[in-house]
């Protein structure tokens, strides 16, 4: 890290890791806290001027339905929703607490991070993929604040430019139905298959089932209780802040889905699908 840090003016911590399964939290702990406490002594070392942290929606406290979520609620490393949550409010807390010491550091909280340019397949590109499909595919009843990775990007960058010393962004996109996502996809592949909408409380029951089919498939995991839960909770999320300060702009996800089912349909073999391994 300290040689990748040599003569850099301005640090993009990014890496993170979510894991379903009790055999990889170890490493998801190394990986967002100890990982991003690596990074900030690097950066302290090395004299780099500015650090952008990604932190993540999800890392802040979680108000009931109808509250919205900005700035103003803290980091929450009890979160009850889990373990990357968790390690995600304390990688931030790590970060706010370096800025107390004199480091100069932003951190950025993208939500649902969709889009083009997905050539390791994300858990979410993975389910726009089957939506693609000349097939039935299923829904979880629930919705959800998604975003543009372009515009994610674009926001971090003027968090570096124009952001102030330890103050957190939001960086969201627009809430929208599991359900009216998929439409989306389907009018913009030309298609037309058959939905089957699990209720959010069966998909609740189902979900440990699902994990221990990815478990033992080795595949990727979408259908999961973490990515439920998340359908369920309040997704009620503003980037004013962003806005205001920083001149930050979200497209709407129609936009976004067409975009990226175009760029599946040139670039889907140039893709593969990487299940994280244990290191």
């Amino acid at each position: 890290m300290i040689e990748a840090c040599h003569e850099v003016d301005v640090v993009f911590h990014l890496a993170s890791l979510v894991a379903i399964t009790p055999d990889m939290l170890d490493l998801m702990r190394r990986v967002n806290v100890e990982g991003t406490r690596n990074v900030i002594e690097a950066v302290r070392r090395t004299g780099v001027r500015r650090l952008v942290y990604t932190s993540s929606i999800h890392a802040l406290q979680r108000p009931p339905a109808g509250v919205m979520i900005d700035e103003r609620l803290a980091f929450d490393p009890d979160n009850p929703a889990g373990p990357y949550d968790q390690t995600k409010a304390e990688a931030s807390l790590l970060v706010l607490d370096a800025v107390r010491q004199g480091l100069d550091a932003v951190i950025v909280c993208p939500t649902g991070v969709i889009g083009p340019y997905d050539f390791k397949r994300s858990e979410l590109g993975e389910m726009i993929l089957a939506w693609m499909k000349k097939a039935p595919s299923f829904t979880v009843e629930g919705k959800f604040d998604f975003v543009d990775v372009r515009d994610v990007a674009i926001g971090h960058i003027l968090a570096a430019e124009s952001g102030r010393c330890g103050k957190v962004y939001l960086l969201s996109g627009e809430q929208i139905e599991v359900s009216k996502m998929r439409n989306l996809v389907q009018q913009a592949t030309g298609i037309k298959t058959v939905e089957f909408k699990l209720p959010a409380a069966i998909a609740a029951l189902l979900a440990p089932l699902a994990e221990v089919y990815y478990r033992l498939s080795h595949k990727k995991p979408i259908f999961t209780r973490y990515s439920v839960e998340t359908l369920r909770s309040n997704s009620l999320i503003s980037s004013r802040k962003a806005t205001e300060e920083l001149g930050y702009q979200s497209r709407p996800v129609a936009a976004t889905i067409e975009d990226t089912v175009a760029w599946w349909k040139q670039n889907r073999e140039r893709t593969s699908s990487v299940l994280r391994g244990k290191a």
